[in-house]
């Protein structure tokens, strides 16, 4: 973690860091600064010693599933459940947020201290990635996944939010090298149609399992390459989601290139992120229903409203300042995210909107076909307060927290009308529990550290 000089011997990348922490990067170190700045709110019909059992519970949850995988040799956080390993599309912003949790865990390990596995999180898929710069989908106990690029959270923002955390350089360098190589490689990859948007194969690109938004179309590319996409199925489509994702990457490329000294780089990569946030609001936004869709072969939109909506405004790909877009995300948020016959249930937010004709009932296990999903409620702080919804993000917490408590399980979806999670699967799913650690500490329900 030695500082390495630049073009000043006073300067160093350390001190870099620091100022960039303050500067470049508080945009993308935004929900962890608001996470630590958060007041008090008075608790629900709920005893101190419900929070305080399931704070517990929620710790112990997330320490037995820090695990180790055969190919990496450093534990790492699970998804817990029946998920025996690590997701790109989540497991490094899980890792992130059980670092920030690091001053409320007691641990006796070096190894498996919360800013450790953080770093795993991290580092195991950049050890694991290929020559030609693919990125694991996926790190499990049964194998290194490649049949599909599976992104949601980008990899290069909770990578460099954690460099912003820890002043990690040699995390900077490898972060910084790795998501630049994985940018390259879905740019040869995955914009076969010429458009300069992302475009999806499989339903597991977007992690989407059993999402009527994927209908038809296989979960993953055929011999499980994921540069190969199956045939007449209406693929490759242009994501709004995946096109976000690969957006918010760059913003933070260009934010890590500032702090390398490579300013030439980091204005490509601001300059490339602003063209390609722009195309995403001129080909897959609908005016008439306030919605980001997918763009099959045929130029025709997927028309099911979906939790893509959200992804998209977790990358901050609306800026407040420009007034076309405030528009936007006045009309999306209406419309959608805070209508009540749309995703904000009695327990937000949905997979799917309940007034669209694509939801699922029953809802069955595994399901981004309505229920309200585990993942979402973690990825909220990363774009509600950002947009003035700090008030409504609060209701949302409160009533995650209240449905948890109800029996201290750690389950991956619930029913949006009830608040009862689904059973079938085993408790101990890690982002569950990192929903209660980060909503009740967001809320003034955690313990003196």
């Amino acid at each position: 973690m030695a500082s390495a000089p630049f073009s000043s011997p006073k300067v160093t990348r350390r001190h870099l860091l620091r100022l960039s922490a303050a500067v470049a990067g508080a945009k993308v170190a935004e929900p962890f600064v608001h996470a630590m700045q958060a007041e008090p709110m008075p608790s629900p019909s709920n005893t101190e010693v419900q929070w305080q059992e399931t704070w517990k519970a929620a710790l112990t949850c997330l320490s037995g599933n820090v695990r180790m995988v055969p190919r990496y040799d450093r534990p790492v956080l699970f998804e817990g459940a029946v998920y025996p390993g690590i997701w790109q599309e989540c497991g490094p912003h899980e890792g992130l947020v059980y670092g920030t949790l690091s001053k409320y865990v007691s641990e006796s390990d070096p190894a498996k201290v919360p800013l450790a596995v953080a770093r795993n999180n991290h580092m195991a898929f950049f050890a694991l990635q290929r020559e030609d710069g693919q990125l694991p989908a996926s790190v499990k106990t049964s194998e290194t996944g490649y049949g599909q690029i599976q992104m949601v959270v980008p990899i290069a923002a909770t990578a460099w939010e954690l460099v912003q955390l820890t002043n990690d350089d040699e995390l900077l360098v490898t972060a910084y090298k790795a998501c630049s190589q994985w940018d390259a490689w879905l740019r040869r990859y995955r914009n076969t149609r010429g458009t300069g948007l992302v475009e999806g194969f499989c339903t597991y690109d977007t992690g989407h399992d059993n999402s009527p938004r994927w209908k038809g179309v296989p979960n993953r590319c055929p011999d499980a390459d994921a540069k190969k996409f199956p045939t007449g199925v209406g693929v490759p489509r242009l994501c709004p989601d995946l096109s976000a994702t690969v957006y918010g990457g760059r913003v933070a490329l260009a934010a890590m290139a500032r702090t390398l000294g490579k300013h030439d780089e980091a204005a490509r990569w601001e300059s490339d992120a602003e063209e390609l946030r722009l195309l995403i609001l001129s080909k897959l936004y609908d005016e008439k229903d306030a919605a980001f869709y997918d763009l099959d072969i045929d130029n025709k939109f997927v028309r099911v409203r979906s939790d893509v909506i959200s992804r998209v405004l977790g990358e901050h790909v609306l800026k407040l300042s420009e007034a076309r877009d405030r528009a936007i995300f006045d009309a999306v948020w209406t419309k959608q995210i805070h209508n009540p016959k749309a995703f904000w249930a009695p327990y937000p937010l949905t997979s799917v909107a309940m007034d669209d004709p694509a939801f699922v009932k029953p809802i069955p296990r595994n399901s981004w076909g309505g229920a309200t999903q585990a993942l979402t409620a973690l990825r909220t702080p990363r774009w509600m307060e950002h947009y003035g919804k700090g008030a409504e993000m609060k209701q949302m917490m409160q009533k995650w927290c209240e449905a948890i408590m109800r029996h201290i399980e750690f389950r991956q979806q619930m029913d949006p009308w009830t608040g009862d999670f689904t059973q079938i699967d085993p408790s101990g799913y890690s982002p569950a529990a990192l929903v209660f650690l980060e909503f009740a500490r967001r809320l003034g329900k955690a313990p003196k550290a």
